[in-house]
């Protein structure tokens, strides 16, 4: 069986012939490309789930489907592979294949990225923390390992970006942390200019989001909780927020992000709505109420709160 060697080297020599034998040569040479080079092997093996590693090459992929049984010949591969618009268009992931396929068909299930597995929709709301996002993979990805996504990821906590994610049965921790951080990049890139201008460094605005996304209870009154924390700061005031007990004590921000914020929330850290409030709190209805001085505060505790 041709493995390395371009089985349209044998055509080529063939044309080179007198041309009373081209094309007797030329359909003997076709008929042995679709009889024998392209079907898939006799003992190909059905129900192979099959992992493209991110990054992998167009010879490393031909070789692992080759040795797998997958196909008959690494060329004939490579060739419609290229045909199809080359190893770059190749999508990662896994991919099952449950029966018999010929190659030219295994070439483009992989670059459409078409992967015979029901993907599994997953969301992450906004605010989650590490432990609840591994909480919500493990129920729903089989291969998932809750230790090793905590482990690993321990300190990314504010950097997985909160979304609606698709995976796929097989895939485990590794993948749905690369998918989370890469989306996280890509959701602030746009941000990063506003960030620098801001005074703050990404770290410290990633924390205030992380606080806002949990302190506020909206976007509406979002901008002008994110006015009054910073405001606090500068001032050497501590924070006091409710869902970061520990700013009651000391002053400044947390020393990490409390959860995984949204973009609502990042662009509200970054651009605070300037007011003359310094003290607000929400009553039973979930309702903003604001306060410029500790005794307008503490009236609107007797108001709405009591």
């Amino acid at each position: 069986m041709e493995s390395s060697a371009s089985f349209f080297g044998k055509f080529l020599k063939t044309v080179r012939r007198p041309v009373f034998w081209v094309l007797p040569a030329a359909a003997a040479v076709f008929a042995w490309l679709f009889f024998f080079v392209f079907p898939a092997p006799d003992n190909f093996p059905p129900n192979t789930l099959y992992k493209v590693a991110e990054g992998s090459s167009l010879e490393k992929i031909s070789a692992d489907l080759y040795d797998l049984h997958l196909i008959r010949s690494r060329s004939a591969f490579e060739f419609f592979v290229t045909l199809s618009g080359g190893d770059r268009r190749i999508k990662d992931g896994y991919y099952l294949f449950d029966r018999k396929t010929p190659v030219y068909n295994i070439s483009l299930r992989l670059a459409m990225g078409d992967r015979h597995l029901v993907p599994e929709k997953i969301t992450i709301p906004e605010g989650t923390n590490l432990k609840q996002i591994a909480e919500i993979f493990s129920a729903k990805l089989p291969n998932f390992d809750k230790t090793k996504f905590l482990a690993e990821a321990s300190d990314k906590e504010g950097y997985l970006f909160p979304d609606t994610y698709f995976f796929f049965s097989p895939d485990t921790e590794e993948d749905v942390l690369r998918a989370m951080e890469e989306n996280f990049s890509k959701r602030i890139s746009s941000l990063l200019p506003a960030i620098k201008s801001s005074g703050h460094s990404e770290g410290d605005i990633i924390i205030m989001a992380s606080l806002l996304e949990k302190e506020a209870k909206g976007k509406e009154d979002r901008p002008i909780i994110s006015g009054i924390l910073w405001k606090r700061l500068s001032m050497g005031m501590p924070l006091q927020a409710d869902v970061a007990p520990g700013t009651y004590k000391r002053k400044g921000l947390p020393s990490e992000p409390i959860g995984n914020p949204g973009l609502g929330s990042i662009k509200d850290a970054i651009y605070p709505e300037s007011s003359p409030y310094l003290y607000y709190l929400h009553d039973k209805e979930g309702i903003a109420h604001f306060a410029a001085t500790f005794s307008e505060h503490e009236a609107n505790i007797r108001k709405y709160l009591k």
